[in-house]
């Protein structure tokens, strides 16, 4: 790959990863979030299952069952967190799985809870095991076992906590032990959002953001946020800021097509890397199918960051077909980089 390649995969990359970036936690972003169940917009079955849950919970004078929302980055596990504490009126005390190094910082977190408090941890997937056999107890009986001394003069003590609901978010639920996902009462799969959804949201934010918009610029920004609302609101503040220099501020579809240009975004939401990824499958390897492991030496890029950034989205809209012996390019694939079909 070339130097200019190098550096638009970088680009490209960051604006339309998933993965919280420092750039999400704005006031602006932050602000677009909605506060409550009604306001939420998309995963029409995962809020219904809350509402009903967060009612009966209310009616019954009890906390909510733990809660586990698993699926691709930005599509609002956070967010959702937020809202599970906003309703129930709790606090949220927000951590992620690799800042939990020991048992230790967990109970330290446990302990201060309140009664009706929300513990959310992200990435609970990458709790050690130690941490997470601590879990056990507190989710299931509102305790944590203490062992002092050791040998012939260990001793046990039970403390009791105050009841909370624990909220789990994870990318990778098949790397949840079968213990720790059986504790969680509730477990609800985000997927990707719809253009319409997506429509809706980009219209609801740039109101937030006092940004005029029309219909066919909300829908050219949709068809290009791979069905994510994190990455369709960061291009929103990308394409306000071009209208804004390069127009005159009002955003219409030119102005999505221009600026997402800029950054390297094609019509489909694909990055550079996207499309180098494709190519290669195609180009290099007729096809395919072919393994990730060669498509990654050949790209040089890290095998994770192919399956963790760049599949998902490639898969879900059938450009890539994932086989026994490795990964096809789709018959849309071919077409939609210009190459004839050789399936």
């Amino acid at each position: 790959m070339s130097d200019n390649s190098i550096k638009f995969t970088g680009l490209g990359h960051t604006i339309v990863d998933g993965a919280r970036l420092p750039m999400d936690s704005e006031p602006e972003i932050v602000s677009l979030r909605p506060e409550k169940l009604c306001q939420y917009i998309g995963q029409k079955k995962t809020i219904e299952t809350l509402k009903i849950g967060i009612e009966a919970a209310r009616q019954r004078n009890e906390i909510i069952d733990h809660v586990l929302l698993h699926g691709p980055p930005g599509l609002g596990k956070t967010t959702l967190a937020h809202i599970i504490s906003n309703e129930i009126g709790g606090k949220l005390v927000v951590t992620s799985g690799p800042a939990l190094e020991k048992g230790g910082d967990l109970i330290g977190m446990l302990t201060q809870l309140e009664s009706g408090d929300v513990f959310f941890i992200d990435e609970i997937h990458r709790l050690s095991r130690s941490v997470e056999e601590l879990l056990y107890p507190a989710m299931e009986d509102f305790c944590i076992d203490f062992v002092f001394d050791k040998g012939m003069h260990a001793r046990s003590h039970r403390f009791r906590l105050k009841q909370f609901v624990l909220v789990g978010a994870t990318t990778r639920v098949g790397l949840l032990s079968s213990p720790l996902r059986h504790r969680f009462g509730i477990f609800r799969n985000l997927d990707f959002y719809t253009t319409e959804e997506l429509e809706t949201i980009i219209h609801r934010s740039a109101a937030l953001l006092k940004q005029s918009i029309d219909n066919d610029g909300a829908a050219e920004l949709a068809m290009r946020s791979r069905g994510t609302p994190r990455i369709a609101n960061r291009l929103l503040k990308r394409v306000r800021d071009y209208a804004l220099v390069k127009s005159d501020g009002h955003i219409g579809r030119r102005a999505v097509e221009e600026a997402l240009e800029l950054e390297g975004i094609d019509c489909l939401g694909l990055t550079p890397l996207d499309r180098q990824y494709l190519d290669t499958i195609i180009t290099y390897y007729n096809g395919g199918p072919v393994g990730i492991e060669a498509v990654a030496a050949t790209l040089q890029e890290e095998t994770d960051t192919l399956v963790d950034v760049v599949e998902p989205f490639l898969l879900k809209t059938g450009l890539v077909i994932r086989t026994s012996s490795g990964r096809k390019a789709s018959q849309s694939a071919f077409a939609h980089m210009g190459v004839g079909c050789r399936l």
